[in-house]
């Protein structure tokens, strides 16, 4: 007896599977499908990021060979290279081209051209502290002789505190807008300073020295 019901269960459990199938198999057939298109798709998007990762580091390499030879159209080539690059890479590339780029428009006498870029680090919000602040200093330091004295010392003023890893060669700025207003005391003290800051790159402190030398201190 216990027999007879065991393959009466069985029989019912076939009946409901079949009946199962035959109204939800397309629906089981599709999520089939979907999880191995989903699959395939993830691989062949992994496959081509992989791939435009490594173009866009080729385009940033080219760039920097050709922004390192002499000026002519190596430079000009690699302008464009950088520039391909700030379209296509991710936010690390795209920051560092826009810096290399601006310095080469900068040499070039493209100061218009650099102090676009300039901004566009320094306002771009997914870039590096540090390289923004890279970019205001660089934009301060081509305008030190021309822009506004306080609209650059108020640029210059978060990038002057002590734990601020450019807080020297902004110190050095300031230093150069007080000469060109004839601040010579402020100037002198602020290159004392610099000139005795261990902390400060070789070249901020052997300028210090020279200026100092200069102004009789």
């Amino acid at each position: 007896m216990p027999d007879i019901f065991d393959e009466v269960d069985e029989d019912l459990r076939a009946d409901r599977a079949r009946k199962a199938l035959q109204r939800y198999g397309g629906l089981i057939v599709l999520a089939a499908l979907l999880v191995v298109a989903g699959a395939g798709g993830w691989q062949a998007w992994k496959s081509h990021a992989a791939k435009e990762t490594a173009r866009v580091a080729q385009l940033f390499l080219a760039g920097l060979d050709g922004a390192a030879g002499p000026p002519g159209d190596g430079r000009t080539a690699a302008i464009l290279e950088l520039e391909q690059v700030t379209h296509d890479g991710g936010p690390g590339y795209r920051t560092l081209a826009r810096l290399r780029a601006a310095a080469l428009k900068a040499d070039a006498g493209d100061t218009a051209g650099a102090e676009a870029l300039w901004t566009q680090v320094a306002g771009d919000s997914s870039a590096d502290r540090t390289l923004r602040d890279a970019a205001v200093l660089q934009s301060v330091l081509h305008q030190i002789d021309s822009g506004e004295p306080n609209a650059l010392r108020s640029r210059l003023a978060p990038l002057a505190a002590p734990d601020n890893p450019w807080h020297a060669l902004a110190e050095e700025a300031q230093a150069l807008l007080d000469l060109r207003q004839g601040r010579t005391d402020a100037a002198r003290e602020t290159l004392k300073r610099l000139s005795q800051d261990v902390t400060a790159p070789d070249g901020v402190r052997a300028r210090a020295n020279g200026l100092l030398s200069r102004l009789g201190a």
